[in-house]
């Protein structure tokens, strides 16, 4: 048996092999399938998660296609390694470009998920002219998430307050870390994956394995959410330094759209969202603007001040730019689906998928 074989938390579906690879950053554990020689497909996870959110994905692929899923930092069995938000995604894209190096990855596609849709803003900005398409699936806005308003993500304060770790329930990070499989209504991981991650009343086939993979985040101070800090802006919190939440906020992000904006070779982007998604839309309930605006959380200064983050608009609006500036991008919209079209509409999703990768669409 070679070495580098690994026993993931989440045992694979058969065809997957789970791999540790060393990198010069960190190890880093990936699935693969596929023929070796294949045309490379890199598949970026989203937050509270892992790569076996990707299997059935991956397995549904044209036999010349190979399929890689890593664990991101600071999820599944890779490293546990900290995450320096203040350099907003790129621990993790340079994580991923040490990945494709070890794995001697040439060019190659790319598909990330929500979090993973986010990095990949920062990876087509650094390694855009290696990549074959991007497939974008119910991606964060590039210009980060919470506490912007506006098309052009102006921030809603000068410290970025209602975006970060002090935007997430404390509640739920202490039952990831406790690993809590209950089902209790809206604060368990299990029920919040059931209410959000999808729209009810789907349920995944392979739910406890994916709960697993949701519960494989690591939880503290530098890992997830990360740390925040008070503000004299509502809604009083603001980012902090380390852990995801606090990376993908419009503090640290935003930079890579100009740079993907001058790619001199722009790839084709699918970008591929649910009608229903209640995690990534113009009016999010994991935003602090539209939780204000319904009364949730008490104080809000109004759509003036802190208006909803219109995370679509921003979306749409940077690659409208992208194709003003030589690119080209599709947008497909899944009615009645939440924030996961490739596991609530997979035959659907897989087409369209497909065809992008082969250049028919």
């Amino acid at each position: 048996m070679r070495k580098d074989l690994a026993v993931a938390t989440v045992p694979p579906l058969p065809g997957i092999v789970s791999r540790r690879v060393a990198t010069p950053r960190l190890t880093v554990h990936a699935l693969l399938s596929g023929p070796e020689d294949g045309v490379p497909v890199l598949f970026v996870h989203g937050n509270a998660s892992s790569s076996t959110f990707w299997e059935e994905t991956m397995l549904a692929l044209p036999p010349d296609y190979r399929a890689v899923a890593p664990d991101l930092r600071g999820y599944g069995d890779t490293d546990d390694e900290p995450i320096d938000a203040t350099r907003g995604v790129d621990d993790w894209v340079e994580d991923l470009l040490a990945l494709k190096q070890a794995l001697g990855i040439g060019r190659y596609h790319a598909v990330g998920h929500s979090l993973g849709g986010s990095v990949l803003w920062g990876l087509l900005a650094a390694d855009g002219d290696h990549v074959m398409s991007a497939t974008l699936v119910a991606p964060g806005s590039p210009y980060g998430f919470g506490g912007t308003r506006g098309l052009n993500g102006e921030p809603c304060f000068p410290d970025f307050a209602g975006s970060g770790a002090g935007s997430v329930n404390p509640d739920f990070a202490a039952r990831m870390a406790a690993g809590d499989r209950g089902d209790e209504e809206g604060v368990s991981p299990r029920s919040v994956m059931n209410t959000y991650y999808w729209k009810p009343p789907f349920r995944a086939a392979r739910e406890e394995a994916l709960l697993s993979g949701v519960l494989s985040e690591k939880v503290g101070p530098r890992r997830y959410p990360g740390d925040y800090v008070r503000s004299d802006n509502w809604p009083f919190v603001a980012p902090g330094e380390w852990g995801p939440a606090n990376a993908i906020s419009a503090k640290y992000v935003g930079n890579e759209v100009e740079r993907l904006l001058a790619l001199p070779l722009k790839p084709r982007v699918l970008w591929v969202r649910g009608a229903d998604d209640q995690i990534v839309s113009d009016e999010s309930l994991f935003d602090f603007g539209t939780l204000g605006k319904l009364g949730v959380v008490p104080g809000w200064p109004g759509e003036a001040v802190f208006p909803p983050q219109p995370m679509v608009g921003q979306t749409r609006q940077v690659l409208e730019r992208y194709r003003e500036a030589g690119g080209a991008y599709e947008e497909l919209v899944f009615e009645g689906v939440g924030h996961t079209p490739y596991l609530e509409r997979p035959a659907e999703f897989m087409a369209a998928f497909v065809a992008h990768l082969e250049g028919r669409r």
